[in-house]
């Protein structure tokens, strides 16, 4: 970041790809970024560029940029160059991109970047209709200094053999992550101490939980336990090509779509000759002219001839000819997509951070263009702000998609690029159009690094109002409804049957596969495309779910994440995350759920032991114990009782707790089966001395007092900060001896949920407790109550983040774990998602370009994509999408997409001859979670000659809600041959 912060960028060409890579620029927050153009802002640019509006046509293209560009980050010095760039002026930059400018131009700019000391990395990008290229050029020698981002793989090691070549074998706590040819280095190996020189060793026959290392250790000392094995990740040192050698001699392209694996050199033609074509005729081929198109092929024809061995076998004539048609239009999605693939690029060039494209790709994405061939008169400009986007599309398809009627879900980073896109494009931008977007969210400080639609001004306002609002200043015609519901169960009476029965499209942008499912579920229901994304840092992905073609979202799932057992975490950690989730979870207790507690029973009395007594567990036992506490032992009514409760908490968990751990299982210790109890991946740990010399204990203690004392609603003294007097005071707190104690049982079973242990006599200690706990209330001064403490992570001065820094960093001192700094902390115990601009504006584009088919009409599964990328690599993987499963019965066939529907209020005995008749046996039938009738309990035979409906209100208490005409039942069935067969849902329309 810090070289990034250092970097001057120049974007020449303010078109609507210009505008985007600078966007992601000024998000990602270089130290300057410098506008080039020379053009004036005409309606044309309005279909991409989201800076601008009407009321700029006429003005310098850069200049009319700047105002809105600014607001994104006032930090990044954004200024402009209005009239011809020389290539000296290219020397005040670390990188310079380039989205308008001829080959000749490009060579010449190019051969002086290269040669220039230090190299100026240099990008060339055009988006040209639904065509896209980039090319990079880093200089003669450019280093990585990181690949790919990600963390180093580690391992703990179990066995090491004395041999050539030693095996190493690790836990098999996790399966490893190294590959053949990783560099990886030792430490903490007891024995084997020869293996501790920090040196790298190069390690072969990877596998999930062993390899060998090329070395000889026969002369080594005998492994006896311990070590972590942790990849190391050398710098990588890539030689490119200039401009002028590359156009020649391209080398590998990146792929992007092996369904089309032949055409990135037709590409790479095509982009040479329609720089042949603007600077011979100084325009680009009109809309469906056939004659420039010929033009464009012969140029294109002529240039492959010159190409010798190198050219290409066969010229697609009819793919020429659409990149001719749409070549003067720049579209937004494309803009988008190639917008988030060069800003990175450029972030690359300044930080060195991730492997930088080597060096063309080419992209396009035909199989948006409608089903239908498109006549000339229908490409025509019509004098208004979607030109560009005509002269590909048409104006039938034009007139479709403002008249279109879309649900988008969620209106955060995904949702303020995909609002940006749709005012563009014209989606929603008519009377009869309509965009409903929802978000229950409010803006936060953190969500303006990406969030670009929001403002500092906008803090703790309404996402989706704000996004709407915004919105619409891009594009005033756009007819956007903005809601704050979460959309759920419960806001069915919001989003209900008439509004889904509307739609034309659904879009998400959410953050969690709960809220995804959902959507998911009510697209297969209604039956509507559900245009699906989500991204985690460079990595991004797309899935298209339209019905009858595709498989839905929920027909897939990843694995569930893996969570750390309940013991490992609080009595055997091996690694930070182990100690930052204790950390987290004793923040909530102490701060959080305690203090709630209190105000709970406090507030009714009578109600919390009642409670307590139903309850009668263990569970019951220990909350209590903890509010007792609270309220007794641990009551504060000064800072200096805070000060007290906060160095005893330290004694507790950081020697107490330790020694009583390992007096119970002492460092010797075996297993039942003859293990050492200690053995990888258990550290033994050590107890802490405290000492308040120690900044890391006094800031500790800090933390601890003040949250103690905000509970409690205690002021804070102005010497609290002051590490002297707080010293001082800590030194006054008076440390009761501690000695183990026999027979304390310490949870150990991986697989044990709760660490409380249950007793035969709860039901007694619990009436005891609540005796205890009355006669303490009687105590406390009237209208007493303490102040609950939300854990928040992003406000840095309010303690909660020094806190669990030092929660867990003190436990991994214990543990002999490697200590983090707060930032590092905050990531893991804030469960921060990485998140930045470029990944999310490429996700978009790509959702867009699936839009224009979605709305078409008309398209087969083949002319969709899903796609994977991950820009850090760079990767970019399309697909078509998965076809749904099909059942089959008799002659019906029937996939997730389809619901039977009957007509008529009908009785479950007709229901029943009525699947009889598809030579289905129905035997049970259920609504919601309530089975209305089952052939094995002879008292539901009463129950079929009753409407179903009156069956589900009677049984499942199912009143059906006005808005709707039906009800839904689930059918369990079987064919003649007793098989079960998986019928769609039916749905019986009784109104």
């Amino acid at each position: 970041m810090k070289r990034l912060f250092g970097s001057n960028v120049l974007v020449s060409g303010l078109q609507g790809l210009g505008a985007e890579i600078a966007k992601n620029l000024v998000l990602a927050g270089v130290k300057s970024v410098t506008l080039h153009d020379d053009g004036k802002v005409d309606l044309w640019d309005l279909s991409s560029n989201f800076f601008l509006s009407e009321k700029d046509v006429g003005q310098n293209r850069a200049q009319a940029c700047v105002p809105k560009l600014q607001e994104l980050n006032n930090a990044v010095i954004i200024s402009t160059i209005t009239g011809d760039l020389t290539k000296e002026q290219l020397s005040n930059f670390q990188a310079v991109v380039f989205t308008d400018i001829s080959i000749e131009k490009a060579v010449e700019f190019d051969d002086y970047c290269h040669s220039h000391q230090p190299p100026i990395a240099f990008i060339k990008s055009e988006v040209r209709g639904l065509f896209g290229s980039v090319f990079c050029d880093f200089g003669p020698e450019f280093t990585v200094l990181d690949v790919d981002g990600e963390e180093p793989h580690t391992g703990i090691v179990a066995s090491i053999s004395n041999d050539n070549p030693a095996l190493v074998s690790c836990v098999d706590d996790e399966r490893l992550e190294f590959q053949d040819g990783d560099l990886v280095i030792f430490s903490e190996v007891h024995g084997m101490t020869e293996l501790n020189d920090g040196k790298p060793r190069k390690i072969k026959s990877a596998r999930p939980y062993s390899f060998t290392l090329e070395e000889d250790t026969t002369s080594y000392g005998t492994y006896i336990r311990g070590g972590i094995v942790t990849q190391v990740k050398p710098p990588k040192v890539l030689k490119f090509k200039t401009l002028k050698e590359a156009i020649k001699e391209p080398g590998e392209f990146l792929m992007s779509d092996f369904s089309k694996f032949d055409r990135p050199p037709l590409l790479h033609l095509a982009f040479q000759a329609l720089d042949k074509f603007r600077t011979e005729l100084l325009r680009f081929p009109i809309a469906g002219s056939a004659d420039d198109a010929q033009k464009l092929i012969d140029f294109a024809i002529s240039i492959n001839e010159s190409l010798g061995e190198s050219k290409v076998e066969e010229t697609d004539k009819k793919l020429l000819q659409h990149f001719a048609s749409g070549s003067r239009a720049v579209l937004n999605p494309m803009a988008a997509m190639f917008g988030g693939i060069v800003g990175q690029e450029v972030v690359k060039a300044c930080s060195g951070k991730f492997h930088p494209l080597y060096q063309f790709f080419y992209f396009d994405s035909v199989e948006s263009l409608p089903v239908e061939p498109l006549e000339a008169s229908d490409l025509k400009p019509e004098n208004s702000r979607y030109d560009a986007q005509i002269s590909v599309f048409g104006a039938k398809l034009q007139k479709k998609l403002e008249q279109s009627k879309i649900f988008m879900v969620g209106s955060g980073a995904l949702g303020c690029e995909f609002l940006k896109n749709l005012a563009l494009m014209g989606i929603s931008c008519s009377e009869n159009g309509k965009l409903t977007v929802t978000d229950d969210d409010v803006i936060e400080k953190s969500n303006l690094s990406r969030q670009f639609l929001f403002r500092d001004w906008n803090i703790g306002q309404p996402k989706s109002t704000v996004a709407a609002t915004a919105a619409m200043a891009i594009n005033p015609k756009l007819h956007v409804e903005a809601l704050q519901n979460r959309a759920s169960p419960e806001t069915e009476n919001v989003f209900n049957d008439a509004f889904w029965e509307s739609l034309d499209a659904v879009v998400n942008a959410l953050d969690n596969v709960t809220a995804r499912m959902y959507i998911d579920s009510r697209c297969v229901y209604f039956q509507k495309p559900l245009l699906e994304s989500g991204t985690l840092g460079a990595k991004c992905n797309t899935q298209m779910v339209i019905p009858h073609l595709t498989e839905n979202y929920g027909a897939s799932r990843d694995p569930p994440e893996k969570q750390a057992p309940m013991c490992t975490v609080h009595s055997f950690p091996h690694n930070i995350d182990h100690c930052l989730t204790w950390a987290r979870s004793e923040f909530e207790g102490l701060l959080e759920k305690t203090p709630t507690e209190v105000n709970a029973f406090l507030s009714n009395p009578s109600g919390y032991a009642t409670a307590a007594r139903t309850a009668g567990d263990a569970q019951a036992r220990d909350q209590l114990e903890r509010v007792i506490e609270c309220l007794d032992r641990d009551k504060c009514e000064t800072f200096q009782d805070c000060i007290t409760w906060a160095r005893l908490k330290f004694e507790d968990y950081f020697a107490n707790r330790v020694k009583q751990l390992t007096f119970t299982f002492p460092e010797d210790a075996m297993t039942s089966s003859g293990a050492p109890f200690w053995s990888a991946p258990k550290r033994f740990p050590r107890p802490l001395e405290f000492s308040s010399a120690d900044p890391s204990h006094l800031n500790f203690l800090l933390a601890a007092s003040i949250l103690r004392a905000e509970t409690f609603g205690i002021p804070i003294p102005d010497w609290a900060k002051n590490p002297k007097k707080l010293a001082e005071a800590v030194d006054k707190v008076i440390v009761p001896d501690f000695q183990p104690k026999q027979g304390v049982k310490i949870e150990t079973d991986e697989k044990a949920t709760s660490l409380s242990s249950a007793s035969v006599d709860d039901a007694a200690v619990i009436e005891e407790l609540i005796a205890k706990l009355e006669a303490i209330s009687k105590t406390l001064p009237p209208g007493f109550h303490m102040n609950p403490i939300q854990f928040e992570k992003d406000d840095d001065t309010n303690f909660h983040m020094d806190l669990i820094a030092g929660f867990a960093n003190m436990r991994a001192r214990n543990y002999s774990i490697p200590e983090v700094d707060k930032l590092k902390a905050k990531f893991i115990a804030g469960r921060i998602i990485p998140a930045i601009a470029t990944s999310t504006a490429m996700a978009t584009g790509l959702v867009c370009l699936e839009l224009y088919k979605v709305l078409a009409g008309g398209h087969k599964v083949e002319d969709y994509r899903n796609t994977f990328a991950n820009l850090a690599i760079p990767l970019f993987s399309m697909a078509e999408p998965v076809p749904p499963k099909t059942i089959k019965h008799q002659d019906m066939s029937w996939t997730v997409w389809d619901r039977w529907t009957i007509t008529g209020n009908i009785t479950l005995r007709e229901l029943l001859e009525w699947l009889k008749e598809k030579g289905l046996n129905a035997y049970s039938i259920s609504c919601g979670t309530s089975l209305l009738y089952n052939s094995m309990f002879p008292r539901h035979k009463v129950r079929l000659d009753k409407k179903v409906v009156d069956v589900a209100r009677e049984v499942a208490k199912v009143e059906v809600p006005s808005y709707r005409r039906h009800l839904d039942v689930v059918v369990a069935c079987e064919d003649d041959d007793d098989n079960d067969v998986d019928i769609p849902l039916v749905s019986i329309y009784f109104r």
